[in-house]
């Protein structure tokens, strides 16, 4: 009951901004408007899946934005080369295991850095992601990399659609949705999470593998970076060494408008989807209406600020 309590007013302000774009783009609500709203969203909703565990356990990760660079132009160069022109389901494969195995490394990285050291994770993951960026831009000497038009199933992870109507990109995140929400809410890792976030100390004296804990949350924090990066890249035809820059922002944004505390130990993946959810609408909206860039800026930090506000008043 309290969880339902904290989404209505998420429910309340997606509505509004519905009708507040429906009056302002009169062809805002169409049904087909609508399937694209919910496929720009996934690459975020799905970085923010991620960062939501690793905002409840007290942590931070600057580095999905450059992750989905890195993973993207891995994904890609290794498919090139494996595959060449040729569509082959086992090099299609083996690349995806790569683009995924080089987020696991950065993961695993992470949690161990922050849970061994007294480095705070915001200087782990800022390091990180700069070693990602600069890595994704070796590849290629920093220019794109076109897919070749024969490589049909990897252009179909980011634009193709389940029986000619709703985009993969969207199956994938409410697959994602599903997976994180069972594991957060209905098993113990996740109490173990919650725990960890609300006060450390408490949970290392009852026994809980802090460690484990932690490497695991920025493991699947990095993986869900990683699958964002192939449908971005899928999305875009090529993979952008460039791509991905301030990603990291806008899932950071959803996490807290969904109403996930910064000090942790607070929060829920269906309050992260509705936070991603109201950032995409935002987003589209505005750019539909002829906003000027700048001014969704404006507008996006200023939605991060009251979000805040409104949880340091909860806290207190």
């Amino acid at each position: 009951m309290k969880v339902v309590k904290q989404m209505v007013p998420l429910l309340a302000a997606i509505i509004i901004l519905l009708l507040l774009f429906r009056i302002w783009v009169p062809s805002f609500l169409t049904p087909e408007n609508m399937l694209n709203l919910t496929q720009q969203i996934s690459v975020n909703s799905i970085l923010a899946l991620g960062m939501t565990l690793v905002i409840l356990v007290g942590g931070i990760d600057l580095s999905v934005g450059a992750m989905v660079a890195l993973v993207g132009t891995t994904t890609v160069y290794c498919l090139t080369a494996l595959s060449g022109d040729t569509q082959d389901p086992f090099m299609l494969l083996t690349a995806i295991l790569a683009g995924l195995g080089v987020a696991s490394l950065f993961g695993i990285f992470h949690g161990i850095a922050a849970a061994k050291t007294a480095m705070p994770p915001f200087i782990i993951t800022l390091a990180s992601m700069l070693i990602a960026r600069g890595c994704a831009l070796r590849f290629n000497s920093g220019l794109p990399m076109p897919i070749n038009d024969e490589q049909t199933w990897f252009l179909a992870i980011g634009n193709g659609r389940l029986f000619d109507v709703v985009p993969y990109p969207v199956v994938i995140m409410l697959s994602l949705f599903l997976l994180m929400a069972l594991l957060l809410h209905r098993t113990r890792f996740g109490q173990h999470v919650y725990a960890l976030g609300g006060n450390r100390e408490a949970a290392l004296y009852t026994g809980i593998p802090i460690v484990r804990v932690e490497i695991t949350v920025y493991l699947l924090c990095s993986l869900m970076a990683g699958v964002a990066g192939m449908i971005h890249t899928s999305q875009l035809y090529s993979a952008e060494p460039g791509s991905g820059e301030m990603f990291e922002l806008t899932a950071i944004a959803a996490v807290v408008v969904g109403g996930t505390s910064f000090t942790g130990g607070r929060g829920t993946m269906f309050g992260t989807m509705l936070g991603a959810v109201i950032i995409g609408i935002l987003d589209k909206g505005l750019n539909q209406a002829g906003v000027h860039y700048s001014l969704q800026y404006i507008v996006k930090g200023a939605v991060i600020l009251v979000a805040v506000y409104l949880d340091v008043r909860r806290n207190r």
